[in-house]
């Protein structure tokens, strides 16, 4: 008796399908680690190169704006993909994210694409605007859980307080971090009530962590905002893209929170520093303008006085004046005041200094 063939006699296309469905369903999303070989871009749209090890390769296929950072061939990355089996037979991966694997890696990665940004003006300095002096309203994005987060909120109101402070809870790490950063500067930019600065902060980490600032669309994100921007990323020694392209950098979280406010306790010892050094100079001044002024008093008083014993001398002329002219002076002299009618047979008053006589007139000589 002829035995039955039960295996499944599929078409090509079908097999392809049913290998992809499969390796969904065992592989949603793999990592591969290797080295990069064969890199090319097509058409400014779609990136194709090899990853390898010492024994293996493997194709790689992705668009251009899925590449968030330069590579080249050589570089050691981790890709994150879909493995599939194209309709040529050919199996591959289809890579949604890559990233720069070990410090070599990263700092190769770094030094392309700080080249390329830098062409393009983004960290030169006349793009640099000031912070506002006090601001009262900032945004900060870091992850609320983060250490650095906790000592930036905590110098700032110690140093000041009292400031409105919008929060975008972002991760700060791994490979949804660039886009939620992203997410939270266009929020802000985009709010009618427009923060007075944007503070991102992560503290410390691996290189491997602090990738996440290097992200091309990350930075030119935080290029394009028109709000001032403030970093305060890892440690002192650490830099990033981030860094660069900002108005401001701070080394660290803490730093950035002295960066953005004055210390008021600082201010108020200053002030009373400096009106306890003007008191001196205040009461000298005081004391001048009183001399002036006693000075000035003295002179007018002596003016006025001046003027008044000149009136009196006046007055006392006025009255030695008139006294010669009284009648009663000119009378004690031996004068006589004659009254009435001088004519031949008229009477007339004498008055002497002591008598009043009545005269009739005899006789009249006209000189």
């Amino acid at each position: 008796m002829e035995k039955l063939n039960t295996k499944p006699v599929f078409s090509v296309s079908d097999f392809i399908a049913v290998v992809n469905q499969t390796l969904e369903y065992a592989y949603q999303s793999v990592e591969v680690e290797g080295e990069v070989a064969s890199f090319k871009v097509s058409h400014d749209k779609f990136v194709f190169f090899d990853i390898k090890d010492g024994n293996s390769s493997i194709g790689c296929f992705m668009t251009v704006w899925q590449l968030r950072v330069p590579i080249q061939d050589g570089m050691k990355v981790i890709v994150s993909a879909v493995p599939k089996l194209t309709q040529w037979g050919k199996f591959s991966l289809t890579v949604k994210s890559v990233r720069p694997s070990g410090e070599g890696a990263l700092k190769k990665s770094f030094e392309l694409l700080k080249s390329k940004l830098d062409g393009e003006g983004l960290f030169a300095i006349e793009r640099k605007r000031q912070l506002p002096t006090i601001p009262k309203h900032i945004a900060v994005i870091s992850s609320i859980q983060a250490a650095g987060y906790a000592d930036f909120i905590k110098i700032l109101n110690d140093r000041w307080g009292g400031i409105s402070i919008d929060v975008a809870n972002v991760q700060v790490q791994g490979t949804s971090a660039p886009d939620q950063i992203i997410n939270a500067i266009n929020y802000f930019n985009q709010q009618e009530n427009l923060p007075e600065v944007i503070v991102i902060i992560r503290g410390g980490g691996s290189a491997d962590d602090l990738a996440v600032f290097n992200d091309e669309p990350l930075v030119r994100a935080i290029a394009s905002s028109r709000i001032p921007t403030l970093t305060g990323i890892g440690h002192e020694t650490d830099e990033s893209l981030a860094d660069l392209v900002v108005d401001i950098r701070a080394v660290t979280p803490s730093n950035a929170a002295q960066i953005l406010v004055p210390d008021k306790a600082e201010i108020i010892r200053a002030a009373y520093s400096r009106v306890n050094s003007l008191l001196p100079r205040i009461s000298q001044l005081i004391n001048q303008q009183k001399q002036s002024i006693d000075s000035l008093l003295i002179k007018a008083l002596d003016s006025i006085n001046t003027a008044v014993n000149d009136q009196i001398q006046k007055i006392s002329n006025l009255r030695g004046v008139l006294a010669q002219l009284d009648p009663s002076v000119v009378l004690a002299r031996g004068y006589a005041l004659i009254r009435g009618n001088i004519s031949i047979g008229s009477v007339i008053e004498v008055e002497t200094n002591k008598v009043i006589i009545n005269a009739e007139v005899k006789n009249v000589v006209s000189k």
